[in-house]
């Protein structure tokens, strides 16, 4: 059975949930509004890690900038292939703002996709922690860019990034924690707002005027 996605009608019903399950939620819903992360889903799932790649350790202004200058560099051809990435000199994707290491986890990513062993399309089948297995055999995805991925790209409903920085801090803050939370606190944190973590996630993001891929 193919697991479930976010739509908008089950994004009203988390906020529900999260308003009722939780004080501090409620408080963080009411200020930010509506959840647009069903809207956020990206088509093309070469694209969607792609821009998980670029977003590593950058900030939402500078990933962007990074991103357009990428995807102007295959005018005729958006989304890009992995055979045009592949195609590219180093110097063209060093030229768009890209490190080296960014280069090499693109160059892995569109090679293990031509050879078979990154099978795109099966991804959606995949169970969380199947996704996240599969993608990060490629250089350079860790949990977090495939935790990225479940939540923008695949829509899934119960996703928490407790490494991401922005989770962290905004739970610090938003729960009055005088020690920077550990992850085994955040889960503990966070079991009321299952099965809707994600909606969660961004919420907390938003709260902070930062969602990845939002620019």
């Amino acid at each position: 059975m193919k697991p479930r996605a976010l739509s908008p009608r089950l994004v009203r019903q988390a906020e529900a949930h999260l308003a009722g399950a939780d004080p501090v939620m409620a408080r963080i819903i009411a200020e930010v509004g509506r959840c647009r992360l069903a809207r956020s889903r990206r088509t093309d799932p070469f694209t969607a890690i792609i821009e998980a790649i670029v977003w590593q350790q950058l900030s939402t202004k500078a990933a962007a900038t990074i991103y357009g200058r990428f995807l102007a560099l295959f005018p005729e051809a958006l989304p890009p292939a992995p055979a045009a990435v592949m195609a590219l000199p180093d110097e063209a994707l060093r030229a768009a703002g890209l490190s080296r290491a960014k280069v090499l986890y693109l160059r892995d990513l569109s090679q293990r996709i031509l050879d078979g062993s990154l099978p795109l399309e099966m991804l959606e089948l995949l169970p969380d922690e199947g996704v996240i297995a599969a993608l990060t055999q490629v250089k350079g995805i860790g949990r977090w860019s495939a935790e990225m991925f479940l939540m923008f790209r695949l829509q899934r409903p119960d996703v928490l990034p407790v490494g991401d920085l922005g989770i962290v801090k905004a739970i610090q803050r938003h729960y009055r924690l005088r020690r920077t939370p550990t992850a085994a606190r955040m889960y503990r944190l966070a079991e009321p707002w299952r099965p809707y973590r994600s909606v969660a996630a961004w919420y907390l993001w938003a709260s902070t005027y930062v969602v990845p891929g939002e620019s």
